[in-house]
């Protein structure tokens, strides 16, 4: 176990060694720099600027000086947010984004379960055909025009009510945070209600639940007790590398929303060719992710013999 767990972390050190190298080759590899957009800069305030965000040295003396810093956990100063540092940035809008994932995962799980279920006790029929029509068009149609359909909604609700129902954009409130959760953790709901579906198929037809029928198990106690506590294993398998895919995932949405997270910040470097914050979030957003995986992985390898034992016990 400890030679697994050796060999998880060790990969997932190269993931991000691997992250952070494409990332810094990659970002100048772009033609243009973010000093290029300044307006009547003169030659020498250029050469100052590149002198003290580093741009002036070769690249390669370039790179190790990024692996070090990041080493130290520090990625720099935003090239242009004044005297703003990069963890300064991630540090006060990761939780904007980490509240916004919770909650797409919360939406998420329970959707998933309940649709997934319903759709296998129906099989073939009306709901079951109405879910997995729901699923492929969740899964088939991209997030921005899911967000932006949902915002012709509210402002089509909002104006019938002569109210504000719900806000269309912004954050700091609960009634903020819904739409552009469910927005945000649709797909995944739906992928969840696949397996769900799949795998309470193959409970309904299992041993242990018919001998549970014929023991007189009805209703929801043979639901809750026997079907869906055996069902939802493949479900919470998925956990880890969902939870870490919807709060990393979230750039979109809090672009259309106007949700000051880290991925609009991103989206906003990115257009201002913004090195040090693009690099910087890449590689806490790649960290993150390996970072929940591995976890992941090293848990569910040492309670795997567990869950076998508790789906034979079943």
């Amino acid at each position: 176990m400890l030679n697994f767990i050796a060999k998880r972390l060790l990969s997932g050190v190269i993931t991000i060694w691997f992250i952070a190298t494409a990332t810094f080759f990659a970002m100048h590899a772009v033609p243009g720099d973010p000093l290029t957009q300044e307006k009547a800069m003169t030659p020498a305030v250029r050469a100052q600027l590149e002198a003290r965000y580093g741009l002036d040295k070769p690249l390669f003396d370039q790179y190790r000086l990024f692996l070090g810093n990041m080493l130290k956990g520090d990625f720099g100063i935003s090239f242009t947010q004044e005297n703003r540092r990069v963890n300064d940035i991630i540090r006060e809008h990761f939780p904007i984004s980490a509240i916004l994932g919770v909650a797409a995962v919360l939406i998420a799980l329970v959707g998933g379960i309940t649709a997934g279920s319903v759709a296998a006790y129906c099989r073939n029929r009306w709901p079951d055909r109405m879910v997995m029509i729901a699923v492929i068009a969740a899964i088939s149609v991209p997030g921005f025009v899911i967000a932006g359909l949902a915002q012709l909604v509210i402002v089509a609700m909002n104006n019938a009510a002569g109210k504000t129902l719900l806000p269309v954009a912004g954050w700091g409130s609960v009634s903020q945070i819904w739409v552009p959760a469910l927005v945000l953790g649709l797909g995944t709901m739906a992928y969840l209600s696949r397996i769900m579906r799949a795998s309470m198929l193959e409970v309904l037809s299992a041993d242990f639940n018919i001998a549970a029928k014929a023991k007189g198990v009805h209703g929801w106690r043979l639901f809750f007790h026997h079907q869906l506590r055996n069902a939802v294993l493949p479900v919470v398998t998925e956990l880890g590398p969902t939870i870490a895919a919807i709060t990393t995932g979230g750039f979109v949405v809090e672009l259309i929303f106007a949700i000051p997270g880290l991925g609009r910040y991103f989206v906003q470097a990115v257009q201002q060719l913004d090195y040090t914050v693009i690099m910087g979030t890449t590689v806490f957003y790649g960290a993150f992710l390996v970072l929940v995986v591995v976890l992941v992985d090293i848990s569910y390898g040492l309670i795997d013999p567990r869950i076998r034992l508790h789906r034979g016990r079943s």
